[in-house]
């Protein structure tokens, strides 16, 4: 299992590509929701929300609270 360092390393770096995407291209909420297969932003909210539910359970756990 990932560290909690390593996985806010990679939601860093998906919010980077996300905001260069966005500066370069716009965001089209279609896309942004719904985007078709092969798109720079299919499954990113999937894998961004998974990753911050992996960290959220991770902080949970250190400080001995529950989520």
């Amino acid at each position: 299992m990932s560290s909690k360092q390593d996985l806010i390393k990679e939601m860093l770096a998906m919010q980077k590509k996300f905001i260069d995407f966005e500066h370069k291209d716009g965001v089209d909420m279609k896309d942004y929701y719904t985007p078709e297969s092969g798109h720079v932003l299919d499954q990113y909210r999937e894998k961004y929300s998974e990753l911050a539910a992996k960290v959220n359970a991770m902080a949970h756990e250190e400080k001995g609270s529950e989520a």
